[in-house]
């Protein structure tokens, strides 16, 4: 049977703490039952499973794909005054193509709890231009930089932010990434996406921002979260993800 033509670059184990639901056994299994010859771990803000998914990955006979879904500081990493958990930082994708790219992940991941946490772990654009070579960039979910500025309709801030990452990771290694999770608002931001690609010349990339195996560990996912944010199922005004169309 030939491999699969999609591969999934956006993906968080439970190494994502409490909010992954991927075990990287299981995981691993499922793509090799959907002939994906290769998959990427792009854990939030760590690279705690990196060792563990490559050994695995390689005994199964996948690429494994280094990575992980960085905060990022909208200023300085050093500035930790924002007003909330919300404002002080955005998501980043970034993906090691080689060894010197892999080398700059760790240096930035440890950087962005050494000197940037703030809430969560951060690094900012100025030490990513520091360690950028070897690293592929994706603008990652509703959360990233980027689709921010489209939700809150700045289509030309957006172009500006996406000119910095071009500028600092190189333009054949920065991608928009697109997904298709069931909430309007993605939607919306997809266009602005589509739209930026054709005028920067730069490259889109389809993404499912999986945190749990199957659509129907959505609910367990669910209580995951409540663990995280210390609320209970039933509170009606707590973090939640939407939809249930965040499976592999």
């Amino acid at each position: 049977m030939p491999h699969s033509e999609f591969i999934h670059l956006h993906v968080h184990t439970q190494y994502s703490l409490l909010d992954g639901a991927c075990r990287i056994p299981q995981l691993l299994a499922l793509a090799k039952q959907y002939n994906m010859d290769s998959l990427a771990i792009t854990d939030h803000g760590n690279m705690f499973g990196a060792i563990d998914f490559y050994l695995q990955a390689q005994k199964a006979g996948i690429k494994p794909i280094i990575g992980s879904e960085v905060y990022i500081a909208p200023g300085s990493r050093l500035e930790k005054s924002s007003s909330g958990i919300e404002e002080a930082s955005y998501h980043l994708v970034l993906l090691a193509k080689d060894e010197q790219g892999y080398r700059n992940l760790m240096k930035l991941v440890s950087i962005g709890y050494l000197e940037g946490f703030y809430y969560r772990p951060r690094i900012d654009k100025e030490v990513l231009s520091r360690y950028s070579k070897g690293l592929i960039g994706l603008s990652a979910c509703l959360k990233g930089e980027i689709p921010s500025l489209l939700s809150q309709n700045r289509f030309n801030d957006a172009l500006k932010a996406a000119d910095d990452f071009i500028q600092i990771l190189d333009k054949g290694n920065f991608y928009l990434e697109l997904q298709e999770n069931g909430i309007n608002e993605q939607k919306e931001v997809n266009r602005g996406l589509i739209k930026m690609a054709k005028q920067l010349s730069i490259g889109l990339v389809a993404t499912c921002d999986v945190h749990y195996l199957r659509q129907e560990d959505a609910l367990s996912h669910d209580a995951l979260l409540c663990i995280q944010t210390q609320a209970t199922l039933d509170q009606p005004k707590r973090l939640r993800f939407g939809s249930s169309e965040f499976y592999f």
